[in-house]
């Protein structure tokens, strides 16, 4: 008979588990610090050395790391997503700027939609929240709070799709984007857009999600990122425009 005698888990291998789950859900982000061992072998319910055992062994796989003096943090697992090489040739291609806008208004759209449908209402409200802390931050152009925030409220609408999957490969490009890969968010917003008209395109995204609509989440989301599509090529032209007539005014200096 294929039946084998039941083996009890270990208490380290249930917090392993447990705490996988918690990366795997996005719960704990990449660079997140863990609590002290005292308090988090207090909250989980087991024994320091048991406690211990299990973050060796997810240090050991990658998942967490431990820096001197500081503690234990959930390790860049998002890092290795694209080659330092690859993530090179984004910063200095125009075209990856386009594609990376395109890759994102397909899957946020999708998000959005799911959002709507299978967020709960605890997700809803911390999209809400967010929100409300956009409208009080003020110009993401001269804000970096402001900047972030945008970023949390895509981020949030990420998680109340849940889908892992997507959860983990579209904050790899969000970490991306924060690091200015692709383009600078603050000169972005100050060039070529409005703080009046990205607040009122994240209240439309915010205000379908709310009243879940999905159609209206991914039309919202869809329009928004096609704003700021054609602020970018708008922008670029601009700049090339701006660099031809300052070698346009040095050869007329220099004729």
């Amino acid at each position: 008979m294929p039946f084998q005698k039941v083996q009890p888990e270990k208490l380290s291998a249930a917090v392993v588990r447990q705490i996988e789950k918690l990366i795997l859900r996005g719960i704990l982000r990449p660079g997140e610090r863990l609590p002290p061992e005292r308090e988090l072998a207090e909250r989980l319910g087991v024994s320091r050395p048991s406690l211990r055992d299990a973050l060796a062994e997810l240090q050991d796989r990658g998942l967490l790391a431990s820096r001197a003096g500081s503690g234990v943090f959930v390790a860049d697992v998002l890092g290795s997503a694209f080659s330092p090489a690859l993530i090179q040739l984004f910063a200095s291609d125009d075209e990856a700027v386009f594609d990376y806008l395109s890759f994102r208004r397909d899957l946020e759209g999708m998000a959005a939609e799911r959002a709507a449908k299978f967020g709960s209402d605890a997700d809803l409200a911390v999209i809400q929240e967010i929100f409300d802390r956009m409208e009080q931050a003020g110009d993401p152009s001269i804000s970096e709070a402001a900047a972030e925030l945008d970023a949390q409220f895509h981020s949030a609408i990420l998680e109340a799709s849940h889908n892992v999957v997507l959860l983990h490969m579209m904050r790899s490009m969000f970490d991306m984007l924060r690091k200015g890969v692709f383009y600078n968010r603050r000169i972005m917003f100050g060039a070529h857009t409005t703080y009046e008209a990205l607040l009122e395109q994240h209240r439309a995204i915010n205000t379908a999600l709310q009243s879940r609509n999905a159609a209206d989440a991914r039309a919202a989301v869809e329009a928004h990122l096609d704003y700021v599509k054609q602020a970018l090529d708008e922008q670029i032209r601009a700049e090339r425009n701006a660099e031809i007539a300052a070698q346009r005014l040095e050869h007329e200096r220099n004729r």
